[in-house]
Order: C-alpha cells, then sequence, then structure tokens
C-alpha cells in the first residue's frame, strides 16, 4: 500500500512539474534602474502593454525598398519593435493597415492568462505556426522580419493584448525586450 501512495505521489509531482514547464507566474521586478546605456531585454517583464495611440508612432528609420522599417531609435536598441525598460515605453505601437483583419477573432479569443503575471516558454514550431502550453499561434506576416532572432523551443515570452489592431495579441520576447503581432490559432 505504501508503495502504490508513492508511485501516485510521484506521478502526482511529474504531472505538476509539466504544467510548470508550460506557464509559470513572473517573479521578476518591474523595471531595472536606468543606466548609461539602456539595455533591452535581458529578463525585462513591462509592467503592461501598450495604451492605446490614436496614430502610429514614426519608426526611427522608414521603410526602404519594399523593407519594414527599424526601430533602432538609441544606440545599440534592437531594429524590431522593443520597449524601454527604464520607462516602459512600447517603440514602434499604434495602429497600422498592414494588421487589418477582414475576419477579427475568427479562432476566437485566448483563454489563457496574458500580462506580466504569465511568462510561457516556446516549445516549437517558427514564425508561421508556433506553440506554447496547448496553444497555437502565429506572428504577422508584417512582423517575420522581426523576429528572426527568436528561439522557437525555448524562449520565454509574455502575451499582451493589442489596443490598436483588433483580433491582434502582442508577444514580448523577455530574453531580447523586442515584440511582434501574433494571432491565436486555437487549442492543440
Amino acid at each position: 500500500m505504501k508503495k502504490l501512495i508513492g508511485i501516485a505521489a510521484a506521478a502526482t509531482f511529474l504531472f505538476s512539474m509539466s504544467a510548470f514547464a508550460q506557464q509559470h507566474p513572473a517573479a521578476r521586478p518591474a523595471a531595472r534602474a536606468p543606466q548609461k546605456t539602456e539595455q533591452i531585454g535581458h529578463g525585462y517583464v513591462p509592467a503592461h502593454g501598450p495604451t492605446h495611440v490614436s496614430k502610429p508612432a514614426p519608426p526611427a528609420h522608414p521603410a526602404q525598398g519594399g523593407h519594414n522599417p527599424t526601430f533602432d531609435d538609441r544606440t545599440g536598441h534592437p531594429t524590431a519593435p522593443h520597449v524601454h525598460p527604464s520607462t516602459g515605453q512600447w517603440v514602434g505601437s499604434g495602429p497600422s493597415p498592414h494588421y487589418h483583419l477582414a475576419h477579427p477573432w475568427e479562432h476566437g479569443h485566448f483563454p489563457g492568462q496574458i500580462g506580466r503575471s504569465y511568462v510561457y516558454r516556446l516549445v516549437g514550431g517558427g514564425p508561421s505556426h508556433f506553440q506554447f502550453g496547448a496553444f497555437f499561434w502565429s506572428v504577422a506576416p508584417y512582423d517575420v522580419d522581426y523576429c528572426g532572432d527568436w528561439l522557437w523551443d525555448s524562449d520565454d515570452i509574455v502575451i499582451y493584448a493589442d489596443p490598436d489592431n483588433v483580433g491582434w495579441y502582442l508577444a514580448y520576447n523577455v530574453r531580447l525586450g523586442t515584440y511582434v503581432h501574433v494571432m491565436y490559432l486555437g487549442p492543440a
């Protein structure tokens, strides 16, 4: 009987560890103290998503030759949309015709938790179809160039609501401090 109880306890422990690996509350400070050279990413998780804006912020460098604009607004900052740890500013956020959807929420709304309290671990795929936990997602075609350095099998991301583009969420990469527009595709 003791052996059976021990096996049941071990199985319960293993199942709980599997769930923890897929979603875990963030235990990070709200912001780091400003430095002379502000580092983007490195474990910083924004306290909240971007606020609604009536017009998009201009890129640091406009699009040239059909390429996406870049957002390297300061020396050493990424070319992708990113968040400033010292201020919580979402660089590159705002409404855009590139994210217009004929059928917003066609796969439903994400039933999981969003915001800084929940950090999800990517477990596979790529920009067109990736997974964390029991959920599938895809990156907006316009944003694919911004996530070329993401590790699709191990990066931590946080999902935020997009207040400006209906049908989209924002996936923030904790390691890099960059974000892209993502669409919820449904459960695995």
